[in-house]
C-alpha cells in the first residue's frame, strides 16, 4: 500500500472510530475489550475471506495477515463469539410488520392511513398482519415486543393501533445497540465497495452545509423526516411486492439483500483542526 493511502486510510480510520469509543466510554467497554473484538473479526474475515482455494486455513497464514502471533490467533479463536442473533432477528421481523402495516392497502383506511386492527378475526386483522409480512413468529409474541418498545397500542375497546410508522424503539436499549451495529455496517460497505468499483459504484449521497443558524434546524429536521420518511415507504412498497418472503409468487434466480438507509444528523460547527 502506498504511503499517501496509508495515510488517508489511517485518517479515515481515526475519524470513524471517534464516535465509535465515545459509545463505548459511555458504556464503560475498557480498550482491552474492545481490542479483544477487533482481534476477532480481524481473525474470523482473514480466515473466511482470505483463504487459498484448495487449501485449509492454518494458523500460520492468519498470523502472517493479521500481525498477530499464531498463539495469539489461537486464543482469539476461543474466545466466545459476541453476535446478539436474537436481537437483530427480533428486529428484522418486528420492522417488516411495521413496514407491511404501512405500506398494504388491505391495512389502509379510505385515507390510506394505517388502520386499528383487531388482533385476530378475517383477512385485516394483526394475527393476519403478522403471517403475511413476519413468517412463522407467533402473532402474540410480536404485538408484546412492539408494544414494549412503544410502537403500537391498545384502544379502549381492545383493538391494536399503530403509533410509528417505522420501527424505531422508543425503549429498549438492547435493540437499539444491534441497530448501532447493523446501519453502520451496511453505510461502511457500502463506501467499501464504491471504492473498489467505482465502474459499478452504489448510491451514496449526502447534503451537507456548516453555517445554517440554529432557529433553521428545527424546520430542516421536519422536512427531512416527512420526505425521508414518504420515499422510504414509497420504495418499501416495491421492494415488498418483489421480495418472495412476502409474495411467493415472485420468480427469478438468487436471494440478494439490499439496504436503502436514510439518516440525519446535526452538531455545533468545529473548523478546521478542531475537536
Amino acid at each position: 500500500m502506498a504511503e499517501s493511502t496509508t495515510k488517508a486510510v489511517a485518517a479515515a480510520i481515526t475519524k470513524l472510530l471517534r464516535p465509535m469509543v465515545m459509545f463505548l466510554l459511555r458504556n464503560g467497554v475498557p480498550y482491552q475489550t474492545f481490542a479483544d473484538i477487533a482481534k476477532r473479526v480481524y481473525v474470523d474475515l482473514a480466515t473466511e475471506k482470505f483463504d487459498i482455494p484448495g487449501r485449509k486455513p492454518s494458523k500460520s497464514r492468519v498470523a502472517i495477515l493479521t500481525g498477530l502471533s499464531r498463539r495469539e490467533v489461537l486464543r482469539v479463536k476461543r474466545l466466545p463469539p459476541q453476535d446478539d442473533l436474537g436481537a437483530l432477528d427480533r428486529i428484522n421481523r418486528a420492522a417488516r410488520v411495521v413496514s407491511g402495516w404501512v405500506v398494504d392497502r388491505r391495512f389502509s383506511d379510505a385515507s390510506g392511513q394505517p388502520t386499528d386492527l383487531p388482533f385476530e378475526g378475517g383477512n385485516v386483522s394483526f394475527l393476519q398482519l403478522v403471517k403475511l409480512y413476519s413468517g412463522d413468529a407467533p402473532a402474540r409474541a410480536v404485538l408484546d415486543e412492539l408494544t414494549r418498545v412503544g410502537v403500537v397500542e391498545r384502544t379502549p375497546d381492545g383493538w391494536i393501533r399503530l403509533l410509528e410508522r417505522s420501527y424505531i424503539p422508543k425503549a429498549g436499549e438492547i435493540d437499539k445497540i444491534a441497530m448501532l451495529g447493523s446501519d453502520p455496517s451496511d453505510l461502511f460497505s457500502t463506501i467499501d465497495h464504491n471504492i473498489r468499483h467505482p465502474e459499478a459504484p452504489f448510491f451514496q449521497r449526502k447534503v451537507t452545509y456548516d453555517n445554517l443558524p440554529s432557529e433553521a434546524l428545527p424546520e430542516l429536521k421536519e422536512l427531512a423526516g416527512e420526505q425521508s420518511q414518504a420515499l422510504l415507504e414509497r420504495v418499501d412498497r416495491w421492494m415488498s411486492a418483489r421480495d418472495r418472503d412476502v409474495n411467493p409468487r415472485v420468480t427469478g434466480t438468487g436471494r440478494k439483500r439490499a439496504v436503502v438507509g436514510i439518516y440525519y444528523w446535526q452538531e455545533d460547527y468545529k473548523g478546521e483542526g478542531e475537536r
